[in-house]
């Protein structure tokens, strides 16, 4: 299987350099990743100006080819697709491991998750995986291989993608895997704008908020603050129309 591993977190990112090496379980690796932290990106692509493709013989996980790009999450995905890998297409697209849960509303701001619609618009497979902030690995590490193996013999339609999140846990307080999770009707963090005044007319503003501590039962932020692997299907009513 070829796979390829793209991120919004850029290519030097620990989250990247961990999926690129869990991912050869699984067949051929390549990698396309911001050169720069492109977080909350969503699926904006560049339009204009030009973009910058860098092979990196520096990337820390053997046997896997590695480019940089100066352009967004989905970018890498559209270079790869349309330029890099046109002769042999990736048959699924993996993207993260993401730091910070992409659960709730946050999805739809997500690079990780807009690079996963890049790929089925390109109607290629794609799975999306994150973890918390604290960048916590012991149930990822413990656990990517058996969700993704799992996940990989599902049935999935040419408007869907998985979006998996790991819970920041212990392996102990670890619950196991909640396969049927729901994106939860509201952010994972309450955001807020701290202000700064520069000047009588102009004022700093810096987005800040913090995480809710509680949800209801069944979303993915409730599985994750149960310590479950939170796997939700989510669906793009734009691709449904699509010919893929």
């Amino acid at each position: 299987m070829r796979i390829l591993v793209v991120n919004d977190d850029g290519i030097e990112a620990a989250g990247i350099i961990r999926l690129a090496a869990l991912a050869k379980e699984f067949g051929e690796v390549w990698v396309v990743a911001p050169d720069a932290q492109c977080s909350a990106m969503s699926q904006r692509i560049t339009v204009r100006g030009e973009l910058q493709l860098r092979k990196r013989a520096d990337f820390p996980v053997e046997g896997v080819e590695a480019y940089s790009l100066s352009g967004t999450p989905a970018d890498c995905v559209k270079v790869a697709v349309e330029y890099l890998m046109k002769d042999q297409l990736p048959d699924i697209v993996f993207s993260g491991i993401n730091k910070g849960y992409n659960v709730g509303y946050e999805i739809a701001y997500s690079g990780t998750v807009g690079a996963t619609w890049e790929a089925i618009s390109k109607g290629i497979r794609a799975i999306a995986f994150s973890v918390d902030m604290e960048e916590d690995y012991a149930v990822t590490q413990a656990h990517w291989s058996e969700v993704t193996r799992e996940l990989l013999t599902k049935d999935i339609t040419s408007h869907e993608i998985w979006n998996v999140n790991f819970p920041g846990c212990s392996l102990e307080d670890y619950k196991g895997i909640q396969w049927d999770a729901v994106p939860a009707k509201t952010q994972y963090f309450l955001d807020h704008y701290d202000a700064e005044e520069i000047s009588e007319d102009c004022r700093r503003l810096t987005l800040a908020g913090i995480p809710i501590t509680e949800a209801p039962a069944g979303t993915d932020i409730s599985a994750l603050m149960d310590g479950y692997i939170s796997v939700s299907k989510i669906q793009s009513t734009i691709y449904k129309t699509s010919n893929h």
